[in-house]
Parts: structure tokens; sequence; C-alpha cells
């Protein structure tokens, strides 16, 4: 089995009997290879994990392989305002669902960045006075950015976070990967 790294790779500390979270991650491979150093952790994957010693445990020097889901979309116009409202190309859907975090990353346009919001709710209807495309509205406040939409390329990525709880104490190495098997 061989690995391809994918993205940048990342660490946190995990102390005994108590739990840690990691920082928001773009969701970019459907498997994230996990090491516990220096002591055994349970750990749990998802927008906002609490974990527990009843959760996935990792003995300590062990990697494993865990599965993500992936979703993105080409996001075509943004709606500022209190709450936030992403608009998909048309003839797409929106591969999220209310309570999913998701990043932006709006090239040429930085200043519409944001990274792990909360998806409020998800419109797919479409009419005469209603638009043809699936649009999002995010819990995250954009009032402040006056200039139009209109970057070069602009993404919206699932974000997830990992947590672990220390069956010991040590560290938890994460890494997103692609896996290709051999002969």
């Amino acid at each position: 089995m061989t690995h391809r790294p994918v993205g940048a790779g990342a660490s946190f500390a995990f102390t005994a009997g108590a739990a840690s979270t990691s920082s928001a991650f773009s969701v970019q491979s459907d498997t994230l290879r996990v090491i516990a150093v220096g002591g055994a952790a349970h750990v749990a994957i998802a927008a906002s994990p609490a974990t527990t010693a009843t959760d996935y445990y990792i003995p300590s020097g062990t990697a494993v392989t865990l599965a993500l889901t992936k979703a993105s979309n080409r996001v075509v116009g943004v709606t500022t305002g209190a709450t936030t409202i992403l608009t998909f190309a048309e003839g797409t859907q929106a591969p999220f669902g209310v309570g999913d975090f998701i990043s932006l990353t709006a090239s040429g346009q930085s200043y519409y960045d944001f990274s792990h919001q909360r998806v409020a709710s998800v419109d797919t209807s479409s009419g005469v006075s209603g638009y043809f495309q699936s649009r999002i509205t995010v819990s995250y406040n954009s009032s402040g950015i006056l200039t139009a939409f209109a970057p070069t390329d602009a993404t919206a990525v699932i974000s997830q976070k990992i947590a672990a709880f220390g069956a010991g104490s040590g560290a938890l190495y994460y890494q997103q990967v692609q896996i290709t098997n051999q002969a």
C-alpha cells in the first residue's frame, strides 16, 4: 500500500483522561492517516467532535487510516450580510447539508475567504421569482465586505476536525493521503 500526501500534515498534544481537538481542515482526500505517539488515544472526526473513552482506539505508536467524506463545489455568487449566501453553478447541486461546516476560498479576492463555518440552510428551489441555482446560507457575517464578488475561481469545501481523548499522554499526528494498492 502506497500513501500519497495531500496538503500539509498537522499534530496536537493530548493528555490522559482529557479531550483535545485539532484546528479545522478542509477535506481534500477520502483518507486520513493518524498516528498516536507517546500514548494511546481514542479519536473521532466530525465538524465539532466530542471524544470520549468509547471512541475509536489507537494504540501508542500505531498508524491507522480513517475514512473522510469529500464534498466541494464551485461558487459563482456570494451575497454578503449578517449571514452569507453562496450560489453554486447552474446545473449543480449543493453537496452540503444543514449542520455541515465549510470553508470558502476565493482566488484573487481573499477577503471573501472563511474557514469552518456552519451551513444554516440549503435552498434548491427555482421559479420565475427564484434562482435556478442551488444556494446555501452560511452562519458567517460578511457584512463588512463591500467589493463585488468576481474571483477567478472560488470553491466551497467541507471541513472537519479530529479530536483525541487520551488513554495516556502524547501527540496525535494526522495527514490526508491518497492510497494506492500495489500488486
